[in-house]
């Protein structure tokens, strides 16, 4: 318990950078969902979760930075099983085959609102790749209250093809377009890092202690 209160007071305490910094992703907190219109009648929406990746963000000069994003197609859920299955399956996203989707950045923009970018990349997905632009807004920068670490959160949203992805089954029944909405916490790589790796040896010591 000594150890990661101390590194949390050493953190809590340090002035955050001006320069470019290294994020990682965390997957418990970066999720996706997206929302299709049915016959017209109705707008279902499916989630997908854990994605991993690393940021690199300069606040001074955002159009510096950039993203890598690896989303694990396999968590796709919708609430319905049946349609879960279906999703995952051959006639959609074939998940055997296309486990994941990958999002690389190729370009960062600034807009005239305040904390808002445009950041355009290459998204594979079903074995295609093609460009594709979010609409991000920069949530929040600053210490995590409870790891110390320094954090940054964001909130991204865009509209996918789907056809564009070899993803057209039951078009135009079921809508082409499909709206994304993405929200995402990343924490300072190396300081996150080390507060796993003292969550880790805390965890470790306390089984330990218990089977004694």
């Amino acid at each position: 318990m000594i150890r990661p209160l101390c590194f949390s007071l050493l953190l809590a305490f340090a002035p955050l950078p001006l320069f470019a910094v290294t994020y990682t992703l965390e997957p418990d907190y970066t999720q996706g969902v997206f929302r299709w219109s049915h016959l017209g009648f109705s707008s279902p929406a499916a989630q997908f979760a854990q994605s991993q990746g690393t940021l690199e963000f300069d606040a001074a000069d955002p159009t510096k930075s950039s993203v890598k994003v690896m989303i694990s197609l396999g968590t796709l859920n919708t609430g319905v099983a049946a349609l879960d299955e279906h999703l995952r399956s051959a006639d959609f996203f074939d998940v055997t085959k296309y486990p994941t989707a990958t999002f690389r950045s190729t370009s960062v923009q600034k807009t005239t609102a305040p904390n808002k970018l445009k950041v355009t990349g290459d998204l594979n997905l079903h074995g295609v790749t093609k460009a594709v632009t979010l609409d991000v807004t920069l949530v929040k920068i600053g210490t995590n209250p409870r790891s110390a670490v320094p954090t940054i959160g964001f909130d991204a949203t865009t509209t996918l093809v789907r056809s564009e992805f070899g993803l057209g089954k039951f078009v135009p029944q079921v809508s082409d377009k499909i709206e994304m909405r993405i929200t995402c916490q990343a924490a300072e790589a190396k300081a996150h890092a080390e507060f796993l790796k003292a969550q880790a040896a805390e965890e470790a010591a306390a089984k330990d202690k218990s089977k004694r």
